[in-house]
């Protein structure tokens, strides 16, 4: 079964990222996704391998995909292909990570106190965030990191943007919710919360309502990606979700 809903997750991912793409260009292994209103972004302008792909050639391949991008990233959605393309994209200078993929395994909660909120009261609480992330950058590169939210409803038939606000009305912590109901698939994404108002319960608010909207909508698999490395994996994990498989992303620039 497990190995069912991870082919069942890389399927919704790869199409995720197609249906989001202004446009998209097939490749040996994979594909890439455009989006020139939001250039800067490495999200919306990448490789995607969901196939099989010669790791060494792959290098060479993304150069001419993501050209003239200032930046690259490619996104492999199967473990076994990321560990061998892992040595010739490091050697082409390519940064590694891996990312686990976490199915949800525990109780749904009964729900949370967040609520579906808009675009634009996640432009500040996002604004903040990503200044404080790259200080140097200038506001064009913000601008489009934030803004390119915009592009996120056409990846999936049914995607929401939730958040959990303070006494005073802020948005103290927000993600977005991918629902497919008619797979029964539902991925979170982007969980964050502000630094001024960490520790106070804000996160827990919108991943319970998340999945609490998810099993509303006959999502029984609802999973999400954490960093391999790093500590929010162990939050998730004492809140009902297990690593069911691995990711790599490979970046430069």
């Amino acid at each position: 079964m497990t190995s069912t809903e991870l082919r069942r997750i890389r399927t919704f991912l790869a199409a995720f990222a197609r249906r989001q793409a202004e446009r998209v260009a097939d490749l040996p292994g994979g594909f890439a996704v455009y989006d020139d209103e939001f250039a800067h972004s490495r999200a919306n302008n990448q490789v995607v391998i969901d196939g099989a792909v010669d790791p060494g050639t792959l290098p060479a391949a993304v150069d001419e995909a993501l050209a003239p991008l200032p930046h690259r990233l490619v996104s492999v959605l199967d473990d076994e292909t990321g560990q061998a393309c892992a040595e010739p994209m490091t050697r082409a200078g390519y940064a590694h990570s891996v990312y686990l993929v976490m199915l949800h395994a525990g109780p749904v909660p009964a729900g949370g106190r967040a609520e579906e909120v808009g675009l634009d009261a996640l432009r500040a609480p996002l604004t903040r965030r990503w200044k404080g992330m790259l200080p140097d950058v200038d506001d064009e590169v913000v601008r489009h990191l934030v803004d390119r939210r915009e592009a996120r409803p056409r990846g999936a038939d049914d995607v929401r943007f939730l958040g959990a606000r303070t006494a005073e009305g802020e948005v103290a912590s927000w993600a977005d919710l991918y629902l497919e109901p008619a797979t029964g698939i539902a991925q979170i994404e982007d969980l964050v919360t502000s630094e001024a108002h960490l520790g106070r319960g804000h996160a827990d608010a919108v991943l319970a309502t998340a999945l609490r909207l998810a099993a509303d909508e006959g999502c029984d698999t609802r999973f999400l990606t954490a960093d391999a490395t790093d500590w929010p994996r162990h939050w998730y994990e004492r809140r009902g979700f297990s690593a069911i498989g691995r990711l790599h992303c490979f970046e430069q620039g």
